[in-house]
């Protein structure tokens, strides 16, 4: 029972690390509008998603999806770009454009 159990842990620590958020991947649906940097600026209202800080984008990123915001009438079209995100998905697509500086 003992194996079984540690079997089960390693299985757990592996699959977790090999399934990781990949913030690349999913920026890759980000880019017609925010640019393959994350540099666009939209009618200089939106600004440069590479200017902003990671904690920032989280929470506006959870707000669209909740439907709580609607800055610059965004809101239908990024709530359903963050539908299907999880909370580890917009931190690490925030950590992914951090890179892009």
């Amino acid at each position: 029972m003992k194996k079984l159990f540690i079997v089960s842990a390693l299985m757990g620590l592996v699959s977790s690390s090999v399934f990781a958020t990949d913030g690349a991947t999913i920026y890759k649906k980000c880019v017609a509008c925010h640019g393959a940097k994350a540099e666009k600026v939209y009618l200089n209202k939106i600004p440069a998603l590479n200017t902003l800080e990671p904690d920032f984008m989280i929470e506006s990123m959870k707000k669209y999806k909740s439907g709580e915001k609607n800055e610059f009438k965004m809101g239908a079209i990024m709530k359903g770009q963050m539908a299907t995100l999880s909370e580890e998905d917009m931190k690490a697509v925030a950590e992914y454009i951090q890179t892009l500086k």
